[in-house]
């Protein structure tokens, strides 16, 4: 005879009718406590006596739904996983076995499948991962060849190493971590603080605050970078098109498009590497917390309520992050190359557009014309049509280029300010100064005031 096992509910049922048929007792009772009616007491009472204990095994048990996904299909979700979207969470991988695959799974039944093999997303949270280990210290105590025990194992090493501790680069300079963070930092309004970090000694190596995440932060801080430390290995950062751009639905290479960042990094000779997966960058992930942990409150106590006095204080508040937080620099081990010099930096971060120069030999640039001029301030005509690229470097200066020459450019008002015909023989008429009336409420107090003094001088003197 074939031992029979039983689930909670199942064994229940069962040891409630045998003790039922056993001592004779009340039906309505065992009614109760199962939940059911008199009449299908009875009907389980007749099932146990004709077939036993096995009468109470569910029918469907061991039976697979009709509706069940293969093994094969479980099977190549995971190697698909495994092997080419890694990175993904569970959401988007999900997407992209609907795009690229043409497997249309919902993102529930992707999960499952993932789990049951025990693999979590990225963004699982500790409390998952605690929960699915103590499942599989369970599982494997009641393992019982040794092959089954270090299948386990090795799942529980992978889900404790879902977010891995990266070792540090060795060289100060060798690898930049930047990104910017939207909070509520000071005042009632959010902005966004941009970063960098260096990941060998955890050097806050720039800070800057903008209402957004924009081109400009990301600039100061590069400034900051190159006027205090020089000219690092290389910058990771997120997959924003501040720093990469690339055609949709393109793999090629030859089809990417170089930003205006990019484009800076590629002057200095700074590796730029990107990634959407916040992990490829702990370090700064990593500084974010403690800053909106403790920079809010420094801001507060400082009574800072602008965005100026906010970047001022930022200068100083480096020097006291850094020394509690980060490791001292070893200058030995710096892979930094030498400070450009301050010209060198304003044109490098400069942002570029392209302009078509129009039939009055002008460009029009942030809704006003300018004219070319050469080093001697000589207008430079060229024909219409012609392409420049207009310059604005960083400290705000506008020029523009053609066929590689550099010309400044000089903004052309709309109105003249001074006429060069009439202006010198039209008169002008001197300002009339005004001088208030003796009525006037501050002459009366004056006055009063001064009486007053005279008396008192009087009186002193008789």
């Amino acid at each position: 005879m074939r031992k029979v096992e039983l689930k909670m509910k199942e064994e229940l049922k069962y040891l409630v009718i045998k003790k039922l048929i056993e001592t004779n007792g009340n039906k309505k009772r065992a009614a109760i406590k199962l939940g059911c009616s008199v009449r299908h007491i009875d009907r389980l009472i007749a099932g146990y006596k004709e077939k036993g204990k096995e009468f109470f095994v569910h029918g469907n048990r061991g039976r697979k739904p009709a509706r069940a996904l293969s093994d094969e299909l479980k099977n190549e979700i995971e190697q698909l996983y495994l092997s080419k979207y890694y990175d993904c969470n569970y959401t988007v991988f999900t997407e992209f076995l609907a795009e690229r695959e043409n497997i249309f799974l919902s993102i529930d039944e992707v999960r499952v499948i993932l789990r049951d093999r025990y693999i979590l997303s990225p963004r699982s949270h500790n409390s998952t991962r605690k929960k699915l280990r103590q499942e599989l210290l369970r599982e494997q105590e009641r393992a019982k060849s040794k092959l089954e025990k270090e299948k386990i194992q090795a799942n529980i090493v992978a889900i404790e190493d879902a977010h891995p501790r990266q070792p540090r680069c060795q060289y100060f300079g060798e690898e930049i971590q930047m990104d910017a963070c939207l909070h509520l930092w000071f005042g009632n309004t959010k902005t966004s603080l941009h970063a960098a970090i260096d990941d060998a000694t955890g050097n806050l190596v720039g800070l800057y605050f903008d209402y957004q995440e924009t081109l400009n932060g990301y600039y100061n801080v590069t400034k900051q970078i190159l006027v205090k430390y020089g000219i690092p290995y290389k910058f990771k950062t997120d997959k924003r098109t501040v720093f990469e751009c690339k055609r949709k639905g393109s793999s090629l290479l030859e089809e990417d498009t170089f930003t205006q960042f990019a484009y800076a990094c590629s002057q200095l000779v700074i590796q730029l590497e990107t990634s959407s997966v916040p992990e490829f960058k702990p370090r700064i992930e990593r500084a974010f917390q403690t800053l909106q942990q403790r920079l809010p409150q420094e801001l507060r106590l400082a009574n800072i309520t602008t965005i100026e006095e906010a970047n001022q204080f930022l200068s100083q508040y480096i020097k006291k992050f850094n020394k509690q937080f980060a490791l001292c620099i070893n200058h030995n081990k710096s892979v930094f190359e030498k400070q450009p010099d301050e010209k060198k930096i304003n044109l490098i971060l400069a942002v570029l557009c392209k302009r078509i120069i129009d039939r009055g030999h002008s460009i029009k640039y942030n809704n006003k014309y300018y004219q070319l001029v050469n080093r001697a301030n000589t207008p430079i005509y060229f024909n219409h049509g012609t392409t420049c690229i207009v310059i604005k470097s960083f400290d705000q200066k506008l020029y523009a280029t053609v066929n590689d020459t550099v010309f400044a450019l000089n903004e052309i008002p709309e109105v003249q300010a001074i006429s060069e015909n009439f202006d010198d023989i039209v008169e002008t008429k001197p300002k009339k100064i005004y001088i208030p009336p003796m009525s006037h409420p501050w002459k009366l107090k004056l006055f009063d005031s001064f009486v007053e003094k005279q008396k008192i001088l009087l009186e002193n003197v008789s």
